[in-house]
């Protein structure tokens, strides 16, 4: 039989590419996914030395890829930056495994409280005493040491009592980007009244009830850990 001359096969193009880098959407994905507290865009395209847009756009191509996947997961703007968050369809499974959190309940006089300072910010304690009708040094100490409200200055008035306010923490456990966001109450206008910010040279915090007692310091620029939070039911 004639031998059949068999022509040389040419050599495949090599691929150039370093297969040890992980791609932009993969490496926004894990700082996100890692991340204790949500990530502003010029804090991630610094870290990645990317242009901002590029994130965004990364980001919105995430989002499309879960939605097309079914995952659970979305990618949200939360407090001024972004953060891995859950659908509201788990939202039910969610809410009981954290009601069996009984460590990280907040109580019915501080979900009030909290809502009053949230609606009405800044506000002095007596103004949150006289909407809720009893004392609440005790539970303004509370909040503060959850990192959910902050002294965010002093009244211009005789005394200059303290004025509170609620942090990024807040805004993040109730998944708010800003306090913008609060839905409209019947009853809770919310008031901006001028104050006069606490000077760098006073006290920034003091204990609620009135004394000399040690209280957490206002809340940082910078970006705080997540704490669950659930009502007493």
């Amino acid at each position: 039989m004639p031998t059949t001359l068999q022509q040389p096969v040419p050599d495949a193009p090599q691929d150039t590419t370093d297969q040890t880098q992980p791609c932009l959407s993969h490496q926004v994905e894990a700082l996100l996914l890692t991340a204790e507290r949500a990530q502003s865009t010029t804090r991630l395209a610094g870290t990645l030395n990317v242009p901002g847009k590029d994130v965004e756009a990364v980001i919105e191509q995430l989002n499309e890829s879960y939605e097309a996947s079914g995952r659970v997961m979305r990618i949200m703007r939360v407090a001024g930056g972004w953060r891995v968050q859950t659908t509201p369809d788990v939202s039910e499974v969610l809410q009981e495994a954290a009601s069996r959190r009984t460590q990280h309940k907040l109580s019915q006089a501080g979900l009030e409280t909290l809502s009053v300072i949230a609606y009405r910010q800044p506000v002095m304690r007596a103004e949150i005493e006289a909407i809720r009708g009893v004392a609440c040094g005790e539970v303004l100490r509370g909040l503060m040491e959850r990192r959910l409200i902050r002294i965010a200055g002093r009244a211009e008035e005789l005394g200059r009592p303290m004025l509170y306010g609620t942090t990024g923490d807040f805004l993040r456990i109730f998944g708010l980007g800003s306090i913008d966001d609060l839905p409209d109450v019947e009853g809770m206008p919310r008031e901006r009244v001028r104050r006069e910010p606490a000077s760098s040279d006073e006290p920034t915090a003091e204990a609620p009830d009135g004394d000399d007692a040690d209280a957490p310091a206002p809340e940082q620029p910078a970006d705080d850990t997540h704490a669950d939070v659930q009502a007493d039911g």
